[in-house]
């Protein structure tokens, strides 16, 4: 009887051993570390209703990492952690990150409302992040850590509104957004605000409606916008449900233009949209045709000898960007001290990225110019760059 309890017991073990190496394997892409090894953790969504964003990301800092694997002659080892499109799973990756990886910082993440649901981990850990993609605003107020490389809101919401009624000669809109989505939410809001100024019209938004992450029938929300008769519809949300929406839309006969923001950007808006997000128009981040710095340039041919020939969204191109600023701070710096690394992240002055030129506001902002694109021949196409107020 002892003798079979000893065996049960260390086939328990075992099994528990080979699960433990299973996890650690999942979330780092080296086995190593060492006093010679600096850790950047990564949390992004890889599963889940994100996870197409979460892996463009994700490209970005591999291929930075592969072309910049060292600094003040250190290796730099990836820990990447899937928060699975959720923002319980987001706080818990960030913690991972923290406090069993014990990271030197950490990227990301795609998702405004994913970042913010680290924020707090963040900060009272005193490791600096840099967002890539997270446009809302909340996501670094007040939180001295969370930096970012792309523009936030605000600005993009004034963006588009501007587009709407200067390019689309527009004066009555409805809104449809994925009110579970903060980033959508807020987007919406400074799309209202402004496109209300505009017109000088309190009127002007026709209607809000709202849908939740995961919802696939938009029937009831587009059936009556259509009775409102809007010149254009302004859709912030996730790419695949904006896809299912526009969809929608088109088969029910609405034939006003349908504008966005930077999450349309995915292969798989294009995939699930099909013929019905032609000539939809959003505004992103970077664009492939107008590479903007000499980093510009050779991520660019970096990334298409990395990836097949693929043409890289402008997410890849931003997460490249928070990995080169990580580690040109670390070589100011010269230590891998969180809080002198932090301190040095605030100095960044004119910092040469992939996707532009950063510098931060006050609460860490880059401060950038947009671009819009187009969905021409299922593809997406540059239109035009709209710069920063000075």
């Amino acid at each position: 009887m002892k003798r079979k309890l000893a065996v049960l017991i260390s086939a328990v073990l075992a099994v528990g051993t080979f699960l433990t190496s299973c996890q650690v394997e999942k979330v780092s892409d080296s086995k190593e570390s060492s006093s010679d090894t600096i850790k950047i953790g990564v949390f992004e969504p890889l599963t889940g209703a994100n996870a197409g964003g979460g892996e463009l990301e994700v490209e970005g800092i591999k291929l930075a990492n592969k072309l910049y694997p060292e600094v003040n002659g250190k290796k730099i080892e990836l820990v990447v952690v899937d928060n699975k499109s959720d923002k319980v799973e987001a706080s818990n990756a960030a913690s991972r990150l923290v406090e069993k990886e014990k990271v030197t910082a950490i990227i990301g993440s795609w998702g405004s409302s994913l970042s913010m649901a680290a924020g707090d981990i963040i900060k009272n850990a005193k490791i600096p992040t840099v967002a890539t993609s997270a446009t809302n605003p909340l996501v670094t107020k007040g939180n001295e850590y969370y930096f970012r490389v792309c523009f936030i809101d605000p600005f993009q919401g004034t963006v588009m509104a501007n587009y709407a009624y200067s390019k689309l000669n527009a004066k009555k809109v409805a809104i449809v957004q994925e009110v579970s989505n903060d980033y959508a939410v807020g987007l919406a809001k400074y799309f209202t605000d402004s496109f209300t100024k505009l017109t000088g019209d309190s009127k002007a938004v026709l209607s809000t409606s709202n849908y939740n992450t995961g919802d696939q029938d938009f029937t009831a929300q587009l059936t009556n916008i259509k009775t409102q008769n809007p010149d254009v519809i302004f859709a912030p949300g996730n790419f695949t449900e904006s896809a299912l929406l526009i969809k929608q839309a088109r088969d029910l006969g609405i034939k006003c233009p349908i504008v966005g923001g930077d999450t349309w950007e995915t292969p798989d808006f294009l995939k699930i949209g099909g013929s019905a997000v032609e000539g939809s128009v959003f505004s992103t981040f970077f664009a492939t045709e107008k590479p903007i710095t000499k980093e510009s340039e050779k991520f660019l041919d970096a990334y298409k000898k990395e990836y097949n020939g693929k043409e890289p969204a402008a997410v890849s191109a931003l997460a490249y960007d928070a990995y080169l600023l990580l580690v040109d701070g670390l070589k100011r710096t010269g230590s891998t001290d969180s809080v002198k690394l932090r301190d040095e992240l605030t100095k960044t002055k004119d910092f040469q990225g992939a996707a532009g030129v950063v510098n931060f506001d006050e609460d860490r902002n880059a401060v950038k110019s947009a671009v819009i694109k187009q969905v021409k021949d299922g593809k997406f196409s540059y239109l035009d760059i709209v710069e920063p107020a000075k």
